[in-house]
């Protein structure tokens, strides 16, 4: 039997081989990703983001944990900081969500970002793809933290989760900047500490000033203690209602459609990139390089020169 029918089959350890081949970009990373995607489409993913030291991974060992009890598979994806010296991640699914190992309708797999800008590691749609064709009914995908190039996130996923917690009130402003616009759950961890009220009632206000006409989704704020597992349940239950939403709504058929063009406009912009770069005149590369650094030229016309050779 095939890596393909594995994962197809839900087998753990043809999943980890299958990720790991693309993790390594292995040449046969694109011929098992064409015989698995007819079987894709199928599981709600939901990004979760939020600045470091705000419980994410215990928020999404407590969610995974409930949405097995409501008989849900459950595939996550932990985007870590790349190791500068072996390129892996610096956080492993071993240390990390060390709860979940033990179902095995629970996949965990850490991934390096490599240096992928939004925390996001550049690979990640096709991982999500693996769990998908694995069965998955819900996969979870944690990003680094939080800033404005988090965006990146909303390409990857149905539902995203904005984690706050009490105390970093720099991390509201980096909200107004940016990632206020892709939340669709709010939620603030860490409610037993002082100030929780506050964060929340800010949330609030910032939430009310965008919001869009009747029918529309409107981001919910939400309370919980990760570490106690209190306020879980009322997240499960936003996560389900915001992914009914985007069913009735038609909004669902939308985002799939704005990620396939997504991607592909960057697979196009990959494949040109590979052509033009093998045509490159590396001397005359070099060479213009000097030129700029002179000022003698300016990129935009070093590049137009290099192009029209």
């Amino acid at each position: 039997m095939g890596l393909a029918e594995d994962v197809l089959g839900g087998d753990r350890r043809g999943i980890a081989k299958a990720i790991s081949m693309i993790e390594a970009e292995a040449p046969q990373a694109q011929e098992l990703i064409s015989e698995i995607y007819p079987h894709t489409g199928h599981a709600h993913v939901v990004g979760i983001t939020g600045p470091s030291g705000a419980g994410k991974s215990t928020l999404v060992e407590k969610i995974a944990l409930l949405l097995r009890e409501k008989d849900k598979s459950v595939g996550v994806v932990a985007i870590d900081p790349t190791s500068p010296f072996t390129g892996g991640a610096l956080l492993g699914d071993r240390i990390r969500m060390r709860e979940l190992t033990a179902d095995r309708e629970i996949f965990v797999r850490s991934m390096g970002t490599r240096g992928h800008p939004g925390g996001i590691a550049s690979m990640t749609q096709n991982v999500i793809r693996i769990l998908d064709a694995a069965g998955k009914d819900v996969i979870m995908v944690e990003t680094v933290g939080a800033g404005q190039s988090e965006v990146a996130i909303k390409k990857s996923v149905h539902t995203s989760i904005v984690v706050e917690v009490p105390g970093l009130g720099d991390d509201i402003q980096a909200i107004k900047a940016g990632i206020f616009e892709i939340g669709d759950i709010f939620v603030v961890n860490k409610a037993d500490r002082m100030g929780v009220d506050n964060v929340v009632a800010e949330l609030g206000i910032m939430l009310s000033m965008g919001q869009g006409e009747e029918g529309d989704w409107n981001p919910p704020v939400l309370k919980c203690t990760a570490v106690e597992n209190t306020g879980i349940k009322e997240i499960v239950d936003a996560i389900f209602q915001h992914y009914s939403y985007l069913e009735s709504s038609g909004r669902l058929a939308e985002i799939n459609r704005e990620s396939s063009r997504a991607e592909l406009i960057d697979q196009v912009k990959e494949r040109i990139l590979s052509v033009h770069m093998k045509d490159i005149d590396w001397d005359e590369f070099e060479q213009l390089t000097r030129r700029i650094e002179k000022r003698e030229i300016n990129p935009f016309q070093a590049a137009k020169l290099l192009l029209d050779q």
